[in-house]
């Protein structure tokens, strides 16, 4: 047999000047043939093609599974020593993305239907068989691979995006408090497009019988659907609790046991910030859970919520309790309660924004009148800034704003 045919890779082209030009890259195609004659004839066949290609051959398919990465197309033969039927087909169909054209010696051309119906590109009876018509073929069945895989990654990105639209819906309710003409509820979510994932951060606001509003921010650790799915788990169940008229305190251990019972793994948490709002609406109470504390502007400062009385994280401790801490606030005040996504992103130099950083924006957007002019533009403001001079960021974030409406 001539030491080309038995030449492991072997570039092939009608004119040598394509092996070394930059342009265009060759496909690069495995033979499975364990015939060194009919290897010999394809790689003859392959001279007549006008396109650059790199032959590689196996001889089995043991051989093939381990040549596989880097490759294009694979010409595979069915009778192999150790593959039977299509047997071989399968393997490497599983095994790699390379387009799979089936070679076969029979003249019924059933056998090769069969292949292309198992995963199969397309399939060519050896004795039918002429240099354009192999270079063709295993031309097409390689854009086809590639388009099938487009086709592929863009339905399964749609199914992700309404997924993550079906448990966005389940973390961030909508209508927060349009009964309450006393207060004005904004809430800005954005999710951590870089990770592609959707994160657990939530958030719920409520009015209780007696006149209190409830509002709850809190975040899942890690990202994906099942840390996504457990904070609407909690997210409904906080709800759930409040509205049957179950105080803060006691909802918080409640939610703990709801955590512990349904997480994807001992060591997921999760964080919260709950504020309760006084029918009188003078008076708040925050309980943190592991959570940045919010933000309050009253009588013209803005100040972070004292968190000395700060509790650990849902589902560290099992027999942890969360404490109060309350304000009195003057008429006009207004609360911002965020997740640590809000803080957590680096600027240019590797440098995070902390709380601290924070805080001296939301002093300069109250320093522009920006909130009592519209606490809308105003958190939007917040966020823009926050995300142009710290736009590395992975995590989701969310944030509410709570503003009190004097008379």
């Amino acid at each position: 047999m001539p030491e080309s045919a038995r030449s492991d890779d072997v570039r092939t082209s009608s004119d040598p000047l394509l092996a070394v030009s930059a342009e265009p890259r060759p496909l690069h195609v495995l033979l499975v043939e364990d015939d060194d004659a009919d290897a010999l004839l394809v790689e003859e066949y392959l001279l007549d093609f006008d396109e650059p290609v790199r032959l590689h051959r196996a001889r089995t398919v043991a051989e093939a599974v381990v040549r596989l990465p880097g490759i294009d197309c694979v010409l595979l033969d069915l009778a192999l020593p150790d593959a039977v039927g299509l047997d071989g087909l399968h393997e490497l169909d599983r095994r790699g993305d390379a387009a799979i054209v089936v070679l076969t010696g029979d003249v019924d051309a059933s056998r090769g239907r069969h292949a292309v119906g198992s995963g199969a590109q397309d399939y060519l009876i050896k004795g039918q068989i002429d240099g354009r018509l192999l270079g063709r073929t295993i031309q097409y069945a390689v854009e086809r691979q590639r388009a099938e895989h487009i086709t592929r990654q863009l339905h399964e990105a749609r199914l992700h995006e309404r997924e993550n639209q079906r448990l966005e819906r389940g973390l961030l309710p909508s209508g927060l408090l349009s009964e309450d003409p006393g207060l004005a509820l904004f809430s800005r979510y954005e999710p951590g497009h870089e990770r592609l994932l959707l994160g657990g951060d939530f958030y719920d606001a409520v009015r209780t019988g007696d006149g209190s509003v409830h509002l709850i921010v809190g975040d899942v650790c890690g990202h994906g659907p099942d840390e996504a799915a457990l904070g609407v788990c909690l997210r409904i169940a906080w709800r759930s609790l409040t509205l049957a008229g179950i105080p803060p305190a006691h909802v918080l251990p409640v939610l703990q046991q709801i955590l512990a019972s349904e997480r994807p793994a001992p060591e997921v948490f999760a964080t919260a910030c709950v504020a309760s709002i006084a029918p009188s609406r003078d008076v708040l109470s925050v309980y943190l859970a592991g959570h940045p504390a919010p933000l309050v502007v009253d009588g013209g400062t803005v100040v972070a919520v004292d968190d000395s009385r700060r509790g650990v994280p849902l589902g560290i401790l099992a027999e942890a309790t969360w404490a109060a801490t309350d304000l009195a606030v003057a008429p006009g005040w207004a609360l911002l309660a965020y997740t640590d996504g809000l803080v957590e992103g680096r600027d240019h130099t590797g440098e995070q924004l902390w709380p601290e950083g924070l805080l001296d924006r939301f002093r300069t957007v109250l320093a522009r009148g920006l909130l009592a002019e519209s606490p809308t533009a105003a958190l939007a403001e917040l966020i823009d800034d926050v995300k142009t001079t710290h736009p590395h960021r992975s995590d989701d974030l969310a944030a509410l704003l709570l503003t009190h409406l004097p008379g």
